[in-house]
């Protein structure tokens, strides 16, 4: 499957697309209202940051104990069940007077429900598109999601403007219940993938499976690691230029768009394993530039071109499922989610932390250059993995 024709033509991906979209705009225009009120209480960078990307932080619990409900649940009821789930939380968030820490139980909460989502999302769009149609369909999924995020991000800075936080963030939650509409209605009522009930042993059990194989732990940890680390200098967008986040912001889906673009629609499939590791050098080598503390044109320009190294986690995904089986699709595909976001809510701690320290742009500078450097780790690890058990043998292990 090559074209958008024909994966717009089966059934069920444009319900799916709809939705993955409305969610997509909650999640931006939620996202930087959040941000907002706590820097605007607070003034603090790390509280900023850590409000933003916080659910993250929760989503390798929620690996640990829900994720077996990835496969074991109906994805239709699950996935309308979490969007409306998200609707009531950004509903709390919005109530005047709610205390910072309260904020944060909320946000905590958030990051163990979508934990589970992102495994039901995956492994039923794995379910529903033939195997050819994976990385296509994937690629439209991550470019609809950077196009709202520059719409939504840009529309929420102007929101912003001329509306309160709390507003906003009732506009987000508005958005989360159309999408659970949207998924009820337009999805079929589809079994589970796997038998038997959701456990904390069940998720223990196939997580440890996941994880015993080394090329699947070097898959995980490229797909976390570097990528955290650069989520990291974008939780600083807020404090590094106040007025001008939401620009930064959609410079940066609109990089991310033209990186998912272009893998997954020109690249051809023989030529895919050999891009993460140039993709990911490219993510991180432009934040150094932030060293030089540069004006917001730059900045802009910086951050788009950055984030085209995004579309390595279109191969990097591939990568995974070629080396997962089928009835474990949805497991593996949210416990990359899982623990990619988790990063995320680390890199965006750790680099508030240093900001606190420093300054935003010396910590966008610190951040980029360990992501470096860990690539480069990684790819090693990777080079002695084919060199000690030779190519077959390390594709099968």
């Amino acid at each position: 499957m090559r074209s958008y024709r024909e994966l717009f033509r089966t059934p069920e991906f444009t319900p799916f697309f709809l939705a993955s979209a409305a969610q997509g705009a909650a999640l931006t225009i939620g996202g930087l209202a959040l941000a907002t009120l706590v820097y605007r209480a607070t003034d603090s960078p790390l509280l900023s940051a850590v409000s933003m990307f916080g659910p993250q932080l929760a989503q390798m619990l929620g690996a640990t104990f829900l994720l077996s409900g990835a496969d074991r649940l109906p994805p239709r009821a699950a996935l309308s069940s979490i969007s409306l789930a998200f609707a009531g939380c950004t509903t709390v968030l919005a109530l005047p007077g709610l205390p910072v820490g309260a904020v944060f139980g909320v946000v905590f909460l958030q990051g163990l429900i979508a934990s589970l989502g992102g495994g039901v999302t995956g492994g039923l769009l794995n379910e529903i598109l033939p195997k050819d149609g994976f990385v296509l369909g994937r690629s439209v999924f991550n470019m609809v999601f950077g196009l709202v995020q520059v719409v939504g991000f840009a529309t929420g800075g102007a929101l912003l403007a001329v509306l309160s936080p709390r507003t906003c963030l009732l506009l987000s939650a508005a958005l989360y219940a159309t999408a659970s509409v949207v998924l009820r209605l337009g999805l079929s009522a589809r079994p589970p993938r796997s038998s038997g009930r959701p456990s904390v042993s069940a998720t223990w059990r196939t997580n440890a499976l996941l994880w015993s194989s080394r090329p699947r732990r070097l898959t995980y940890l490229g797909m976390w690691l570097p990528n955290g680390l650069i989520v990291g200098c974008e939780s600083l967008y807020v404090s590094y230029d106040p007025g001008a986040a939401g620009v930064l912001f959609s410079s940066a889906a609109l990089g991310m768009f033209v990186g998912d673009l272009s893998v997954g629609r020109f690249v051809p499939p023989a030529l895919r394993p050999r891009l993460p590791v140039p993709l990911l050098l490219l993510l991180a080598a432009p934040y150094l530039l932030f060293a030089l503390r540069p004006g917001l044109p730059w900045a802009a320009l910086i951050v788009c071109v950055a984030s085209v190294g995004f579309g390595a986690t279109l191969a990097q995904q591939e990568r995974l499922m070629a080396l997962t089986p089928d009835e474990l699709a949805g497991h593996a595909l949210g416990l990359r989610g899982a623990g990619m976001l988790t990063m995320q809510g680390v890199g965006a701690a750790l680099a508030g932390t240093v900001a606190q320290l420093t300054s935003p742009g010396a910590a966008m500078t610190a951040m980029a250059a360990t992501s470096l450097a860990v690539t480069l780790t990684l790819a090693a690890a990777g080079r002695r993995q084919v060199r000690d058990a030779g190519p077959v043998a390390a594709a099968r292990e």
